[in-house]
């Protein structure tokens, strides 16, 4: 089974009351925040999915995607039940700009049968495939600078898959799994239980995104590599001619990479496409191959930096900063001792594109992509949404793997009342001592005590067992000022 992104299969342009039939609501999950529509999402080439619906989020007023998997032998799905919520768990916590959410799970146990029913993120801008499709036909080349921010995002998203604890295959990674948002983020849907999506391989026009060594032994990540460099190389010359042959022949694809004129593009795609597994490179490897170097190291790392600590620095401080600046000042040198230098100056710099830019960089289109963690952490409940705590009991939080063993050197925290004054939203700040920062939220009760937010801080690897006292210290602090002032708070603390 895979997660994919689906399309709809009904168009929107039909009369009134066919609107309105299909806005009905049929079926609501346990916590009341999914509604699901009569509106059939299609699903393409995922098996397994009996049926994908339109559905609402009531809780962040957006589309959303509900997919049902009907067992209609309650003796199968009882042997796969702990395997199936094993699966899910970890779904629940891939969490990556350039793969498709996964929201939530449940199971629906009837006299039928039963069901799994999950729901994922709901994105309408159309397949890679659909888009390669549509630009050829309208007889353009593809744009060598979104194929280098294509390229870096789907190897981002498996060099994330890839890194995980245990490794996520994905195993069907092909132009049809792979969809483009309005604003150029690349999304990737992101493979549930590898193993049981052999029947891929039916698909005709798809087989030649597979590995030769796919299905023949234990899949690593080389089978995804594979796969990413036939989807390169689609994206480059927009289709692999088959000459009418029902399967992409291997001389088609050797030729397709010959024709391409960039020779380190063509070096590039041929290494994922290797017969030997062993000599393939791996996702984060590619991530550094030259031909994707569009922007610099130090201008990506400064930009993230910025966009992590805007709370911190007042608004529009980037423009009215640039605005300041004398255009004929020098903002860098580079010296050479055997000919001349090269200097910067801030006339070269449009802030227009800078802005640009960084609005690219906060959507995920320029991934950190070498400081990414390996995995990320599960959320614990008393950080997670609050609509979602009535669910928690059906869905067992999974134990961490790892603790956190470095120490917090800064904390900041705000605190502030909803319009009803019964809850107390806080947010919290936190520089580790390797300067990267951690952000959590969530809603307070008058119950809640500090103590036990950071022992949940602590079980969650949040924070190291030794922060645990003196964050506790921290919040109790926090809370007895705002309490007693009764308006908004904010506070921060240096650590030793």
């Amino acid at each position: 089974m895979t997660m994919s992104v689906p399309e709809r299969s009904s168009g929107s342009g039909g009369k009134e009351e066919e609107s309105e039939d299909e806005s009905e609501i049929l079926e609501e999950s346990p916590c009341g925040r999914w509604q699901k529509r009569k509106e059939q999402v299609s699903q393409g080439n995922v098996p397994g999915i009996e049926s994908a619906s339109l559905a609402m989020d009531t809780e962040e007023g957006v589309e959303v995607v509900w997919n049902e998997v009907q067992f209609s032998d309650k003796k199968v799905f009882k042997a796969l039940e702990d395997k199936i919520k094993e699966m899910f768990e970890n779904l629940m916590q891939v969490e990556h700009p350039n793969i498709v959410k996964f929201h939530k799970y449940w199971l629906d146990m009837r006299e039928s049968g039963a069901r799994v029913i999950f729901i994922t993120e709901y994105m309408s801008s159309g397949s890679l495939k659909q888009f390669l499709k549509k630009t050829k036909k309208n007889h353009k080349t593809m744009n060598v600078k979104a194929w280098k921010r294509w390229c870096t995002q789907i190897l981002s998203a498996l060099s994330y898959l890839h890194s995980c604890d245990p490794p996520i295959i994905h195993g069907n990674l092909t132009c049809d799994t792979i969809f483009i948002q309005h604003n150029g983020l690349i999304k990737i849907g992101s493979e549930a239980v590898h193993g049981q999506v052999r029947h891929h391989r039916d698909e005709q026009r798809n087989l030649h995104f597979f590995a030769p060594e796919y299905g023949l032994a234990e899949d690593d990540y080389a089978i995804d590599i594979f796969s990413f460099g036939i989807c390169a190389l689609e994206m480059a010359v927009l289709e692999i001619q088959a000459n009418g042959d029902a399967v992409v022949p291997k001389e088609a694809i050797t030729h397709a990479g010959q024709s391409l004129e960039d020779p380190l593009m063509r070096e590039f795609i041929q290494s994922c496409v290797r017969h030997d597994a062993k000599k393939r490179p791996t996702a984060h490897d590619l991530l550094f191959h030259r031909v994707l170097f569009e922007v610099h190291s130090l201008k990506l790392l400064a930009a993230h930096c910025l966009i992590n600590n805007q709370y911190l620095l007042p608004e529009n401080c980037v423009e009215e900063k640039t605005k300041s600046f004398d255009p004929n000042a020098v903002m860098a040198e580079i010296q050479h001792t055997d000919r001349p230098g090269v200097q910067l100056r801030y006339s070269h710099v449009s802030p227009l594109e800078l802005d640009k830019f960084l609005e690219d960089v906060k959507n995920g289109i320029y991934p950190l992509m070498n400081f990414a963690p390996p995995r990320p952490h599960p959320m614990p409940r008393a950080l997670s949404l609050s609509q979602e705590h009535m669910e928690t009991v059906k869905t067992p939080t999974p134990e961490p793997q790892e603790t956190e063993t470095r120490k917090v050197v800064q904390m900041h925290c705000n605190l502030e009342s909803n319009e009803e004054g019964t809850k107390t939203h806080l947010t919290l700040f936190l520089k580790m001592e390797d300067k990267l920062h951690r952000q959590l939220s969530c809603d307070i009760l008058p119950a809640d005590s500090s103590k036990d937010l950071a022992n949940e801080l602590v079980h969650f690897a949040f924070i190291s067992e030794e922060d645990c006292d003196m964050l506790a210290g921290f919040l109790e602090e926090a809370l007895s000022k705002y309490r007693s002032g009764g308006t908004g708070w904010t506070g921060i603390t240096m650590m030793h």
